[in-house]
């Protein structure tokens, strides 16, 4: 539960709001019915509303990294960013990136090797 308030829907007031709470929420309160598809919460798009200058920040951010036009392939960069969440005891990021991993056709096998992977014959020296 975050400790700033949160906007539900009937009470938010930029019209950048809306596209970016539906495909997240859906139709549901975000607020109300807290939850997304992967079964986060999604607490903290709803925290950036209260400031939709912020809120625009972020989805900008997101949307740089989830570009096409990025070098790194996202494989790669998703084995980095779960492997940094796990080292630095992350539970939020470590999980979050494991269901970005899934979404990439990892095995669970090679996600639970993630905790491991400088020994784990499941990734190749590029991986590593």
């Amino acid at each position: 539960m975050p400790r700033l308030r949160q906007v539900p829907r009937a009470d938010v007031t930029d019209d950048f709001v809306p596209p970016i709470y539906r495909p997240i929420f859906g139709a549901s309160d975000p607020v109300a019915e807290p939850g997304t598809a992967t079964g986060t919460p999604g607490a903290w798009w709803t925290v950036f509303a209260l400031v939709p200058e912020v809120l625009r920040h972020a989805s900008r951010g997101f949307a740089l990294y989830r570009s096409p036009t990025r070098l790194l392939d996202p494989v790669l960069r998703e084995l980095g960013q779960t492997r940094a969440g796990w080292v630095v005891g992350s539970q939020f990021v470590f999980s979050q990136h494991c269901k970005a991993c899934r979404a990439y056709g990892f095995s669970e096998e090679k996600i639970e090797a993630i905790k491991a992977w400088s020994t784990s014959d499941l990734f190749d020296g590029t991986e590593r």
